[in-house]
């Protein structure tokens, strides 16, 4: 169990049978020498962010949770399908809703995080950056590149990033997958 003075930034505890990661923690003082925590609380299964405060006489257990490194193999009909890193025989599928917005950031051989907890695989985390090739590009309007500004591309993976004008179909460009948004040109 960890006490009130033990819940810091990082540190993964449970709340209704679910593993929450504190984002934030704030130590406040009321009047009359009363202190409590302030926290921002990230549920590591469905990504929600409560908010939560804690007394001093609270106490609260610790998550075990693993990270174990896999690979993405393909996605078929809402289901993702990964290899262990180490040993590609052994397969496993995640439904699409758990994967959330970042499936499509995912293309073959991609290596991600899974989050182990309770034995079970409750999430994957992806690169912060990903390189991807552009496949499709609007047609250029004479003049276009004189100008500064941004078009709509579309990726290998089929999604729409908007990039800056001298992008062409081939390139390949990072990607930030917490905010979905072009980086720098990634030409190898």
């Amino acid at each position: 169990m960890l006490s009130y003075s033990e819940l810091v930034r990082g540190i993964v505890i449970i709340i209704n049978d679910q593993p929450y990661q504190i984002v934030e923690a704030q130590n406040t003082f009321k009047g009359r020498g009363h202190s409590y925590l302030q926290m921002k609380l990230k549920n590591l299964v469905n990504g929600a962010v409560i908010a939560k405060t804690a007394q001093p006489r609270d106490s609260f257990e610790e998550a075990e949770i693993e990270k174990q490194e896999a690979v993405f193999v393909y996605q078929n009909r809402g289901k993702y399908v990964f290899t262990e890193k180490n040993n590609p025989s052994k397969r496993f599928e995640l439904e699409e809703e758990l994967i959330g917005d970042v499936g499509k950031f995912l293309k073959a051989g991609e290596e991600v995080t899974t989050v182990v907890f309770k034995d079970k695989i409750i999430n994957i985390i992806v690169p912060i950056k990903v390189n991807l090739k552009v496949t499709e590009v609007p047609p250029g309007i004479k003049g276009d590149r004189a100008q500064s500004g941004n078009k709509s591309v579309t990726v290998e993976t089929g999604i729409k990033i908007n990039v800056p004008l001298f992008i062409n179909e081939g390139d390949i460009i990072e990607i930030n997958t917490e905010s979905g948004e072009y980086v720098r040109r990634a030409n190898e």
